[in-house]
């Protein structure tokens, strides 16, 4: 299917979507970030082998030593991501572990300068400040803490990871399936981690599998590919605009499944997120 501005909007809002579950099933699962990455790529992996056969891309076809180390990095930068936003989540919670990661809009604009010399418009300095806004307004019980200052720090090292990985996903986005460069990412995760996972995943209960099957079958597995393939079409900064309707996500998913109930301040910040996502709409801009 050729990806046009309008699918790969469509497909960045499947994908927050997806994204904005991460933090739900992270809450159920009782393992540690270490056992939750690992069992998270493992099951994104085999959903897409599963998504190569049905799009007939080998994970194979266009590759070359140069496109692996490419592959490779980006996957390091992806699996160091989740390490520190689960270690965020589990120091400091997820309020301030998903406002340290939303500050990665930020980063992208500075790495896409850095690496591609594109300077951000006006309009892209104006969206990323109402999301900014928002984020601190959606972010319940914000203090500065020991844990909570560690867990900050911890998830804008995640931020960042996270914005590197997706700068550099557009040096291989135009030649390889998105299937095999997120197949490929989670495979240098899983590899890295096995020496050290076993014993984690040993000591999992078992309703942990069944939340971290979920998590990387549709968390990782389907909203990786959507959010790889946007890359085709959108640029970096503008597809990751859209993750920070994560939090927005993470928050009615909480209230209608844990009854959270938001404050006001909280659905402020989430309208002037969408309010931010709808400038994105107006005008597309392709990679």
């Amino acid at each position: 299917m050729h990806m046009t501005p309008r699918r790969a909007i469509a497909s960045m809002h499947i994908a927050a979507l997806m994204f904005g579950l991460t933090g739900i099933f992270g809450k159920l699962t009782v393992a540690g970030p270490l056992a939750i990455v690992l069992g998270r790529a493992f099951f994104a992996v085999l959903a897409l082998l599963v998504f190569a056969r049905i799009f007939s891309s080998p994970i194979l076809r266009g590759m070359n030593r140069t496109r692996l180390l490419q592959l490779a990095a980006c996957g390091l930068l992806l699996g160091v991501h989740w390490l520190t936003f689960f270690h965020a989540v589990k120091i400091a919670g997820v309020g301030i572990a998903t406002l340290g990661f939303a500050s990665f809009p930020a980063f992208v604009v500075i790495l896409e300068w850095l690496m591609w010399r594109e300077s951000a418009s006006r309009m892209d300095l104006l969206k990323i400040l109402l999301i900014c806004i928002g984020l601190i307004l959606v972010t319940p019980d914000f203090s500065l803490g020991n844990q909570a200052t560690a867990g900050l720090l911890w998830a804008l090292l995640s931020g960042f990871c996270f914005a590197a990985a997706s700068v550099g996903n557009r040096y291989t986005a135009n030649y390889l399936h998105p299937v095999q460069i997120a197949c490929w990412q989670n495979l240098v995760i899983l590899f890295c981690l096995l020496p050290f996972g076993p014993m984690a995943v040993a000591q999992m209960v078992p309703l942990d599998w069944l939340w971290i099957a979920l998590l990387g079958l549709f968390c990782t597995g389907l909203a990786h590919g959507l959010f790889v393939a946007s890359l085709q079409v959108l640029k970096a900064r503008v597809a990751s605009l859209f993750f920070a309707l994560e939090p927005v996500y993470g928050i009615l998913f909480a209230w209608f499944l844990f009854a959270e109930q938001p404050t006001l301040s909280m659905l402020f910040g989430g309208l002037l997120i969408v309010s931010a996502l709808t400038l994105v709409e107006r005008a597309p801009k392709p990679a």
